[in-house]
């Protein structure tokens, strides 16, 4: 296991699901970690306030997305502004800011949290396959920009994404509840027949096991994997 003693790490919608277990990873290793996520006002100033108090991220991790399943046709520019908003804008403003910071340290790791539709597409999701694209393209820009920052010794500075397919979080569970439904509200065959249809292995991934990847990626023995885009999906992306 990763020894991430000492260091920070800012993880965004960090308060359920993927970012949650990505942040519990972190945690069990030792980082300190700033969590992120919708908040009340008071909420948010406590948050500010205990980003200030941590300091600089060595590591970072944008999770934070929203997604809205709708047509070419019927998508309008308040939809799309929103999504590219979040999902993208928010993963250039995160990056552009500690990146510097983790070169004159020379730790540092960057982990983007996309999804299969960033390296494939589905109907009805263009914003949401936009910004997904766009995520794992700029990651490996800021992976070439600081591929030489740092060393083997200091652990390097790396910039990756990660790419899960059909994953338990609260986000699927409309779906899987419909599917359901054609199955007597047996809810194990009803993801397994969302998912016949994409993840050829038929199973879902728990937060947990992108959390745990996301920890390895931590380690200074993954100083040379940088500007990857690594799936876990079940084979969706090998078809």
């Amino acid at each position: 296991m990763s020894d991430l003693s000492g260091r920070t790490a800012f993880v965004t919608g960090s308060v359920q699901g993927i970012g949650l277990a990505v942040a519990k990873a972190l945690a069990v290793a030792g980082a300190r970690i700033a969590v992120h996520g919708l908040a009340s006002p008071g909420q948010a100033e406590e948050a500010v306030a205990t980003l200030k108090a941590a300091g600089a991220p060595d590591i970072l991790v944008n999770n934070a997305g929203i997604q809205k399943t709708v047509s070419l046709a019927e998508a309008d520019a308040d939809t799309w502004d929103a999504i590219i908003g979040v999902n993208l804008s928010g993963v250039f403003h995160t990056m552009r800011l500690a990146l510097p910071g983790m070169a004159e340290r020379g730790f540092g790791r960057v982990i983007n949290i996309a999804s299969v539709h960033g390296l494939v597409a589905s109907v009805n999701k263009a914003p949401y396959v936009a910004s997904k694209f766009g995520v794992v393209g700029m990651s490996k820009v800021a992976a070439l920009e600081y591929a030489a920052a740092g060393t083997k010794a200091t652990g390097g500075v790396t910039v990756n994404c990660i790419a899960p397919g059909w994953t338990e979080t609260a986000i699927i569970e409309p779906q899987v509840a419909a599917r359901a439904e054609h199955f007597g509200g047996d809810r194990d065959k009803g993801i397994a027949d969302l998912l016949k249809e994409k993840q050829p292995s038929i199973r879902t991934s728990d937060p947990s096991e992108i959390g745990e990847l996301a920890l390895w990626l931590c380690n200074p023995v993954a100083h040379n994997v940088t500007g990857t885009t690594i799936p876990v999906d079940g084979s969706w992306t090998a078809q």
